[in-house]
């Protein structure tokens, strides 16, 4: 190529950043071949560092990013030369592509970092990375997953300035008889919500739902990290509280409002099915006065308009059988009122009345409810401590959902190495390190 062509394609192509310069370029099926050699002759010795007398020039392909949608070669022509010095155990070597790419490598850093941002930005599969490269999955996954844990498990400051956490569970698979556990304990760093600095982050995610889950986790974390973190948010779980309150003995957890929440829907909803089955002898069907109020005893009530409250109000009163259905709901209801006051420390006292209310002492027929009682009194300080400090599970579950969303895109996972890996690539806030690399 002339020069002036060589500088051209040397800025639409980039080769400029690699310290390379394009003497030519051909096209082989659905690759790009481009020849290329160092813009610098670089004669030392790596061990002695006298310079040598070139001895005669070897190729080395490497993978670069696509040109024009299409995978893309550079055959750079590498000089080999001969170390002066006959006392360095050197004698023949090559020069160092070190800004190009790393040793022994067959790929460009540059593409390593775009695998990892088409994963983790853009949420690729691995296959349509793969495919845009021209390299087979398995070279593009162990591309990724090398250069995804320098990133977030070596770096230094990964853990820095965690002060609040988030612990919930997950179910990784749908298929039994694969090897490992079908959940996993994710955690989530959610100091960047509350501090009003961005969406929470995945800090890892660790084999199993248990007590030694997070208490293996927690323990292998340093003094430092666990003195700092203030609050640990948590669905009912009790292993997780134990594990929270051994190894985080400072902080203070807090139980989700949506699993309150839900955890009285769930028993409200077995209420009405036994009472429903007492009275009709079997299942709800279309017809059934309970049956036909079923989503709006789940309803807010201020949500319900006022021909739906007429309705319900309807089949409650129908028959003295239905009350301990209406008491469970009026207290259903009362639970979210006190988490929907605007005022925390009325919130806080109205939901202490309503535990110390259904705690002990209900008449017979309210079995459901009594339950309810006995678990949420169990947990009051965990519940009531949300109103101290106002941290929800809520970004644990949006991290979830893009979870099961990556799940899809991978259509399913067998490995759980790789499927942390590729959840920490695509939750993990590895957008900024990623850009740096």
């Amino acid at each position: 190529m002339s020069e002036p062509t060589c500088l051209v394609a040397d800025t639409i192509c980039r080769t400029v950043e690699l310290g390379l310069t394009i003497t030519g370029a051909a096209i082989a099926d659905q690759l790009t071949l481009i020849e290329c050699r160092p813009v610098e002759s670089d004669p030392r010795c790596p061990t002695c560092l006298q310079p040598g007398r070139l001895r005669d020039h070897v190729d080395r392909v490497l993978t670069d990013l696509p040109v024009v949608g299409h995978p893309t070669r550079l055959r750079v022509r590498v000089p080999r030369f001969t170390c002066a010095d006959d006392a360095c155990e050197t004698q023949i070597f090559r020069q160092s592509l070190d800004r190009v790419t790393a040793p022994k490598a067959s790929t460009t850093r540059r593409c390593s970092r775009w695998i990892l941002q088409r994963l983790a930005i853009d949420k690729m599969s691995v296959s349509a990375v793969a495919r845009a490269l021209g390299l087979g999955w398995n070279t593009v996954n162990t591309l990724a997953g090398s250069l995804a844990r320098e990133v977030v498990f070596d770096h230094p400051g990964h853990l820095d300035g965690v002060r609040y956490l988030g612990v919930d569970e997950h179910k990784w698979k749908h298929r039994r008889g694969q090897g490992d556990p079908d959940f996993v304990t994710v955690i989530v760093d959610l100091t960047p919500v509350i501090d009003g600095t961005g969406p929470a982050r995945l800090l890892d995610m660790v084999a199993g739902r248990s007590k030694a889950a997070l208490a293996d986790w927690l323990g292998k974390r340093d003094s430092n990290f666990r003195s700092r973190v203030q609050v640990v948010a948590m669905d009912g779980f009790a292993g997780y509280r134990t594990a929270t309150q051994e190894a985080l003995p400072a902080a203070r957890a807090v139980m989700d409002p949506f699993h309150v929440v839900h955890l009285a829907a769930e028993k409200l909803t077995l209420c009405r099915q036994r009472i429903q089955q007492t009275t009709r002898g079997h299942r709800g069907r279309v017809g059934d006065p309970l049956y036909g109020i079923r989503r709006m005893l789940l309803t807010r009530t201020e949500l319900l308009t006022d021909k739906q409250k007429d309705k319900l109000a309807a089949a409650l009163d129908r028959d003295d059988a239905h009350l301990p259905v209406e008491v469970t709901a009026w207290c259903y209801q009362d639970l979210i009122a006190a988490y929907a006051e605007s005022n925390k420390r009325a919130g806080k006292l109205a939901m202490f009345k309503c535990l110390k209310r259904i705690r002990t002492g209900l008449p017979a027929g309210l079995e459901e409810l009594a339950q309810l009682g006995r678990s949420l009194w169990r947990r009051r300080a965990e519940i009531l401590a949300y109103f101290d400090v106002g941290i929800s599970n809520g970004p644990v579950e949006a991290i979830n959902g893009r979870l099961e969303h990556l799940r899809g895109i991978a259509l399913g996972f067998r490995n759980l190495d790789h499927y942390i890996l590729r959840s920490l690539i695509h939750s993990g806030q590895l957008q900024d390190r990623i850009n740096a690399l």
